[in-house]
């Protein structure tokens, strides 16, 4: 399988949950500081309050080589420049995504947020001639999941979309959605260690290392995450120490 924007087959965390039941498509990009035409933009908008900068997934396996950073880069710029082609290309790596996964039977499954936090549920999109206010109405036998730092995201109107909120104690006024958050969403923590327990702040916790199934998650559940990459040295608060 090969397409111009997503990965299939690439994240070894995804590759957990695939299988004879599900097959996960990420589509991966740059995130920070990206210049088009003059202009700058950030894919991660919660990204400096809630301190994940240097912690930043996009260092982490494959993040880390060069090629792999500069093909993100070429995607986000791509994004920025020029939307309707973009979306156009999307599409149809989605349709061709659906059609393998129809033809073995499996669900497909697609997070368009690999290493981003945009809202793609405000992004219109074309199909078979059809005008969709996003990706997830245009493809309702996909379902679509993510991570987001973005507390008050609403998307209970998509059922074939599911979010699960990225915690960081780096901020006191990012920290303080926790509880508000936990509430709609499945809250992931990223500790610097495997956690071992089974609470964390009076709520159930799970290995979310063990597949990147998230929208298998219910509400008020703690996803428990290993730091990765650069954040295996994070300070800030948003990596989670544990007292041995």
């Amino acid at each position: 399988m090969t397409y111009k924007l997503l990965g299939v087959g690439t994240n070894a965390k995804t590759i957990k949950g695939d299988g004879d039941e599900y097959l996960t498509a990420i589509l991966y990009m740059h995130s920070w500081k990206i210049m088009v035409d003059g202009s700058m933009f950030n894919s991660c908008s919660m990204a400096t309050l809630a301190g994940c900068v240097e912690g930043c997934l996009i260092s982490a396996g494959r993040g880390a080589f060069n090629n792999v950073q500069e093909a993100r880069r070429r995607k986000a710029e791509w994004f920025y420049r020029d939307r309707d082609t973009f979306m156009q290309q999307m599409v149809k790596d989605c349709e061709k995504f659906v059609q393998y996964c129809s033809k073995r039977d499996i669900q497909p499954c697609v997070r368009p947020n690999g290493t981003t936090d945009i809202r793609w549920e405000l992004i219109p999109c074309e199909r078979g001639g059809v005008e969709h206010p996003n990706l997830m109405t245009a493809f309702p036998e996909i379902q679509w999941y993510d991570y987001t730092k973005i507390p008050n995201r609403k998307v209970d109107h998509l059922d074939n979309y599911h979010l699960t909120w990225s915690y960081s104690a780096a901020n006191a006024k990012y920290e303080q959605h926790f509880d508000a958050a936990v509430q709609d969403m499945p809250v992931a923590v990223v500790f610097r260690t495997p956690y071992k327990g089974k609470t964390w702040r009076g709520y159930n916790v799970i290995d979310g290392d063990a597949n990147d199934l998230r929208f298998l998650d219910p509400k008020r559940t703690i996803v428990a995450l290993y730091a990765k990459g650069k954040a295996k040295k994070d300070k800030s608060g948003f990596v989670v120490d544990i007292a041995a």
